[in-house]
């Protein structure tokens, strides 16, 4: 079993404003205000959630290879 690694850093796409923020292991996020510029992230088009298109690390299900939100 492989460590699932909870921290990411999300960096958005309008204002580059970098934030380290905790993903959630039991559901997906789908939105995210940017601390930066308030903006409201979505995920990109063929991403399960927000940390997977605009995070470091992928999210904890797709880190275990197992289909996220569905």
């Amino acid at each position: 079993m492989m460590n699932v690694i909870l921290e990411c850093e999300l960096t958005c796409p309008k204002c580059g404003h970098k934030e380290l923020e905790t993903m959630p292991t039991d559901a997906c996020q789908y939105f995210y205000d940017c601390k930066g510029c308030g903006e409201l992230l979505r995920p990109s088009e063929g991403d399960c959630c927000v940390f997977c298109s605009f995070g470091t690390i992928p999210c904890p299900p797709i880190q275990e290879n197992k289909k996220c939100c569905g």
